[in-house]
Formats: C-alpha cells, structure tokens, sequence
C-alpha cells in the first residue's frame, strides 16, 4: 500500500562562498603553483595541470597571477592538500544550520606504491541544539603495509525517529533526544595483492535518552532504557584496489566486518554485528564512471535501538538519498545503489551523475524482509581540488510518495 514519505531532505546547503574564495586564494599562493625549477616535471603533473578546479576559477576571475609550469606537489611524501566548504542552509531535524566540513589527503610516502590518505572532520550545528563533531580517517603507511581506519564522533541529537520496518510514514516520527559517542578505530595488514586483514575496536554510548511518547516502537524496543552501550572486538577483511577513495575510478572494494559485543567489556547486552560491502568502479572514458554499492547490515541478539541498521547511518551517511535520516531502521538491512558519474566540461571543472537505489529492512518482531523504499536522483560535480581529487556534490533525490530532496558532500557518495 502507497504511505506517505517524508518531503524534504536531511540537508540543504548555501555554500559561502566569500570564506571559500579566501581560502582557496591562501592556499594557491603557498601550494598550487610552484615555481619550474622547485620538482622534477611528469606526465602525471602536466595531466593534473590541464585541469581546472575552484581555485583555477578564482584564480581567472581575480586575474591572479601564476607560475607557469607542471606542478609536482602530488610527489612530495606529507603534502596537504584541504578542501574546505563553511556553508549555511536548513535541516528539517535542525532548522536553522550552519556546518564546516574539510576534507585533508596527503601520501604517507612515494605516490607510485602508497594510496592517497584522507581526514575527513569538521562540524555541524543548528538552532535545535543538534551538534554534530566527526573525525573520519583512513591512512596508508609506506607501500600501503598498513591501512590505519578511524571513525571517532560526538553528537547532541534531538532528532526524529519513524519506528521500526520499511514501512513507516511521517504520521509515526517520535522527537527523541540524546548524546552519542562513537569510538571505532581499526589496524589492518596486508598480506597478498589487494587484500587485507585486520582486527579493531569499536565503542557506541548512547545517554541521556529521553521520550514523551509512551507507545512507540522506540518505547516497545528500548524499554525505557536512558542509556545504551555497545563495545566489544572486531575482524575485519578487506580487498581494495583504489588508490583514490576520494573519487575512484577503476576499482573494486570489498569489506566483511564481524563484531561481537560483550557485557564483560560493558556492553549492555551480548549480540553480533556483521557489515558486508562491496563497490565496483567502471572507468568507461577519462571522465565516465559506472559505479555499484552494496551495503548490507546483519545482526544477532538484542542490539539496542540506536545501534540497529537504519539508512544514513553508515559511515558517512549517504545510504538512501531520497529519505531523511533513520526513515527506515530495523534488525537487518540490505542496501543496493547503482551511480553513473560523466563530464560536463572537458577540463573537469563540471560533472554529472544520475543514481537510483533501493533499500530494505526487517519489520520488526519478525525478520522478514517485506517492503522496499527504493530513491533516484540526479546530481552536480564540481572540482574542488584537482589534486586530491575533490568533487563538491551537490544531489537531488526522489523517493516514494513525495518523498524528495538536496544531499550534499564533499568527495564522491562511494
């Protein structure tokens, strides 16, 4: 039976673009335009150099003045590289927000055998008191021997939840506040081609949660419970032949997590968690991409509320573009999302993409999967920073009913 969806996004975003320009103009006169004589000239430099990103657009408008010459600042181990985006917009959760997210690679070592590493932070805030702090990591050592993976964040969160299942509608939303700390860091190893192995350790704390409804899913599940921990050991294997996750253009990434949690380490309750990923990136010209993503949720025992699989909760929050977020959460999650990135302008300044995914929960006391919300859209790429790589992206999404809105990020959705 058709139900209603929600009508508006989780974000839109202005961006202000007089704090971007000053940035932009700072870090050209330090790092963009080295002098001929500063580094050795490859093909890889001269490529980059043809193209045009935000800070070659600047750089014409305000007719400042260059080197000319291949720049060779991607061969120099420790070099930074920032995207950074101050913007201002409207969250139907939040009302009133204003958010700064940055984007930093470097390589750990030499560009021909080490991937490119990236910190992803920044911070979002609104007049409803939501506070939203990430740091994200994810560094390569020297050859690529080790793959060091961080997810560490703070959130105050009075938010909205829709209940348990795929079928919940705008009708069932709950108001419920509360704070969250997550602590995930993981180690992994190489050990043959494109494979790695690696164990972590991950630590969820949800306190301080309070709700003036009384029959609710949330109330039924949670059992009035004003605080949830969930900790405990995981092994993680990985194959990932990118070498840019920023934007990836020929690869395949493939991840299978399986975490247990343990009231002897102060978990509340004993359960199992296991993630199953896998992306596949088509190179179809030098501007064309075919991508695949699947993301898949599985977990066993009583996992608290908070900690259940729920679209827009995975890493950076990009599962289920056409829905806000935790529209639909449940015991189990499958995940599947189809994307076609393409070029607008020769020099890469401007790029599209149209996507269309579908995701599904089990409805819970069961574990049936028995409805489907499936999205579509179409987006805007920009070239914020040509050297790591960087597309501003800026997405319309629709989902059933009515349900539609903008999504933004700063590098590619996966």
């Amino acid at each position: 039976m058709p139900l209603n969806r929600l009508k508006w996004s989780k974000n839109i975003l202005l961006i202000n673009a007089s704090i971007i320009t000053s940035f932009a103009f700072g870090q050209m006169q330090k790092a963009v335009f080295p002098k001929q004589d500063s580094c050795m000239a490859s093909k890889k430099a001269d490529s980059i150099a043809s193209q045009k990103d935000v800070g070659d657009v600047i750089t014409s408008l305000f007719k400042i003045h260059k080197t000319q010459g291949a720049d060779c600042s991607l061969e120099k181990p420790g070099k930074l590289f920032f995207s950074f985006v101050p913007a201002a917009g409207y969250t139907l959760e939040g009302g009133p927000t204003a958010t700064i997210i940055v984007n930093a690679s470097f390589y750990a070592s030499d560009p021909a055998n080490t991937n490119l590493s990236v910190f992803t932070f920044g911070g979002q805030y609104s007049l409803t008191k939501q506070l939203i702090i990430p740091v994200i990591s994810n560094i390569w050592t020297k050859g690529n021997k080790y793959d060091l993976l961080g997810d560490w964040r703070f959130y105050n969160y009075p938010s909205l939840t829709y209940g348990l299942g795929a079928n919940t509608s705008l009708s069932n939303s709950n108001l419920i506040d509360y704070s969250y700390i997550k602590i995930y860091q993981e180690v992994l190893r190489h050990f043959s081609s494109y494979y790695y192995i690696g164990m972590g350790y991950d630590f969820d704390d949800h306190f301080g949660i309070t709700d003036n409804n009384d029959i609710t899913d949330f109330e039924e599940y949670n059992k009035g419970m004003s605080k949830t921990i969930s900790t405990g050991p995981l092994v993680h294997i990985m194959y990932d032949s990118r070498t840019n996750s920023n934007n990836p253009k020929d690869a395949v990434y493939a991840s299978i997590i399986y975490r247990t949690n343990f009231k002897l380490l102060g978990s509340d309750q004993n359960w199992q968690y296991l993630q199953v990923e896998i992306r596949k990136y088509f190179k179809l010209s030098s501007h064309d991409v075919l991508a695949f993503w699947s993301w898949n949720e599985f977990t066993n025992g009583n996992a608290p509320y908070f900690d259940l699989p729920s679209d827009q909760w995975d890493t950076y929050s990009n599962t289920g573009r056409g829905y806000i977020q935790g529209f639909y959460r449940g015991t189990d999650m499958i995940y599947l999302e189809a994307e076609y990135r393409f070029g607008i302008t020769h020099n890469g300044l401007l790029g599209g993409v149209i996507f269309s995914n579908a995701g599904t929960v089990t409805q819970w006391p069961g574990k049936n999967f028995e409805y489907i919300d499936p999205g579509e859209g179409v987006g805007l790429r920009i070239k914020f920073n040509k050297y790591s790589d960087v597309n501003l992206c800026i997405d319309y999404a629709v989902g059933i009913n009515g349900s539609n809105g903008f999504f933004f990020n700063l590098g590619e959705v996966f």
